[in-house]
């Protein structure tokens, strides 16, 4: 029986993706196991693996797709011999997540750390009859069929948003009043024409049109948003929008880190082994998150999860965007392991050859700008992270000693954003001392 080869989640937060490159071609014979496809994320570009055996009797999204919405329909895999259908069912897109939605099971993955493997749908599959609009087939899931005959809408008065113009169930739930009660509309009646873009959106600002307009006597090039900028403005506009954020400034006297470090890596010089400044900063931040553990937390919806393990994230920052590898148990580690561990995980953030696994989870997160001769900023919380660590140049700066007098000592600034839903004020600055301390006395990380 001819099976329809679906988009996969490759990660729980996928929703759509680019086919980069189909590996196999129609005629070929496929095994379980084998990589049919390069997909682009908007993190990685991941092998697809086919979980069925057969031969690959169409294609129907060509590679350099972009935008292929998770459970669309990419190909049709038949028995040897089989004849092939004409086209694939009519709902391939949303099947799966209207299914899981009458049953009340969860729409996206639960794992972080594996993909999700090819899913199958029957070609022969039929949904109920769908109404018509002007004696054309009005496309929409059964679910959406169903939620618009209890709220009495007309389907002919809502525009589909899934593949080829399909209406689902978040385009009926979007409709709500707005539609038309079924009894109300008139038989003659055409589809709505599509709605313009409001002027300006309290989410996300001016809309496109309206910025075009107000530059269209400048010259400008337009640049095309990829996946990872669009989830990056998506992520950080829900942060700052959702997440109560406060900040804890201190300035830390790095003067005996310093010497500590250049001493340190004369030793393991023999080793082939450099220990930076900020590899000394992630240690801190784990023991810190060790000796203040309600610290060590992240915000989960509707109640808080306290993590064990110190798992520290480091922001590195890459061609059109930037990743958050997670360095997992990095209290446990020593400052040569998290070293080498950071440098393969920043090299291949870089080639975006990153599992999500290794990019997701944590519980809090570091970014430097020193290394930029940034003084001091205020970083944005990464979700669900209950704090991030913004750190700045070192520099050398005047104090006043413990003796009252005036000496030049090199100084760096840090500031602590912290997510008031999941720590307190005086719990947050708790935390901070605590790395202060650690990174002032740096033979403490050793103990």
């Amino acid at each position: 029986m001819a099976t329809e080869i679906l988009m996969p989640a490759l990660s729980p937060t996928m929703e759509e993706g680019t086919l980069a490159k189909w590996l196999v071609k129609e005629g070929d014979s496929v095994a379980s196991g084998d990589i049919l496809a390069e997909i682009e994320t908007d993190k990685a570009t991941m092998e697809f693996e086919a979980v069925d055996e057969g031969v690959l009797g169409k294609i129907l999204i060509p590679e350099g797709s972009e935008g292929v919405k998770v459970n669309t329909a990419i190909a049709i895999l038949v028995e040897d011999g089989e004849e092939v259908p004409d086209t694939a069912s009519e709902a391939p897109a949303d099947t799966a997540k209207d299914t899981a939605d009458d049953t009340g099971e969860k729409d996206t993955p639960t794992s972080e750390s594996a993909p999700t493997p090819a899913r199958k749908s029957t070609t022969t599959a039929t949904a109920p009859a769908a109404p018509k609009r002007n004696g054309d087939r009005i496309f929409a899931s059964p679910l959406a069929r169903r939620i618009a005959a209890d709220k009495g809408l007309d389907l002919s008065q809502i525009t589909g948003s899934g593949p080829r113009g399909r209406i689902v169930k978040s385009d009926v739930e979007a409709a709500g009043t707005d539609a038309k009660p079924r009894d109300q509309a008139p038989a003659n009646q055409t589809a709505p024409a599509q709605t313009t873009a409001p002027e300006t959106s309290a989410a996300t600002g001016p809309a496109a049109e309206t910025v075009l307009r107000m530059y269209e006597d400048r010259d400008f090039e337009e640049i095309a948003l990829n996946g990872m900028r669009k989830t990056i403005a998506a992520r950080l506009t829900e942060a700052k929008q959702s997440i109560p954020h406060f900040y804890l400034r201190r300035d830390i006297r790095i003067d005996a880190l310093l010497k500590f470090r250049a001493e340190l890596n004369a030793q393991l010089s023999a080793r082939n082994v450099k220990l930076s400044v900020n590899d000394f900063i992630i240690k801190a931040c784990a023991l810190a998150l060790q000796d203040v553990p309600t610290a060590n937390a992240v915000w989960a919806g509707d109640r808080i999860l306290q993590l064990r393990p110190s798992d520290v994230a480091v922001a590195v920052a890459v061609d059109g965007g930037l990743f958050t590898p997670v360095l997992k148990d990095a209290e446990t580690k020593t400052l040569s392991a998290l070293s080498a561990e950071m440098k393969d995980l920043a090299s291949r953030a870089k080639e975006r050859k990153l599992a999500p696994h290794e990019y997701q989870g944590g519980s809090f997160a570091v970014s430097n700008l020193g290394m930029f001769g940034i003084d001091n900023f205020d970083a944005v919380i990464n979700p669900p992270h209950g704090a991030i660590l913004a750190v700045g140049a070192g520099a050398k700066k005047p104090v006043v000693g413990e003796d009252g007098n005036i000496e030049v000592a090199t100084v760096m600034s840090v500031t602590l954003s912290v997510d008031h839903r999941v720590i307190d004020g005086a719990l947050g600055a708790e935390l901070l001392r605590s790395i202060v301390d650690l990174l002032e006395n740096p033979m403490a990380m050793l103990a």
